[in-house]
């Protein structure tokens, strides 16, 4: 009976080391996916090291996300990496409007946004509909 545990452990450690080192996996890329990969690193390494630090945080609190969650997250972001230049500039400077605003306010923003995502089909266009003359009556 020692002798089967002993086993399975040392199967278990193989399995383990039978895993692919980072470095092992990235030989085994395209060369394509290598530089891609290593322009990335240019590009953080020159970010400030506030902002280093903020991408590190993040990619933690990424790869501790649920599965579901983090199909969406994948799928936001190839979405984000479609947009034009003009497109995502526009989109970071709309960001940054909505977190200079007090906490109410994108509460309250954030409970306009959970009704239109609820709204049926009908309800919705009722609602674009409305914003539509909303936005045509301010000068």
């Amino acid at each position: 009976m020692r002798h089967l545990v002993l086993l399975r452990g040392l199967l278990g450690a193989l399995e383990v080391s039978a895993q692919p080192t980072p470095a092992e996996r990235f030989q085994s890329l395209p060369e394509a996916q290598k530089q891609a990969l290593r322009e990335r690193l240019r590009t953080f390494k020159a970010l400030p090291l506030e902002q280093q630090a903020r991408v590190r945080e993040n990619l933690a609190r990424f790869r501790q996300l649920p599965a579901e969650e983090l199909s969406r997250v994948r799928a936001n972001l190839r979405r984000l990496e479609q947009l034009t230049p003009e497109q995502r500039d526009r989109l970071r400077r709309r960001f940054e409007e909505y977190r200079s605003l007090p906490p109410e306010r994108r509460e309250q923003l954030r409970e306009g946004l959970r009704a239109f995502l609820d709204a049926n089909p009908d309800q919705r266009e009722q609602m674009l509909e409305r914003l539509e003359r909303w936005r045509r009556m301010s000068p």
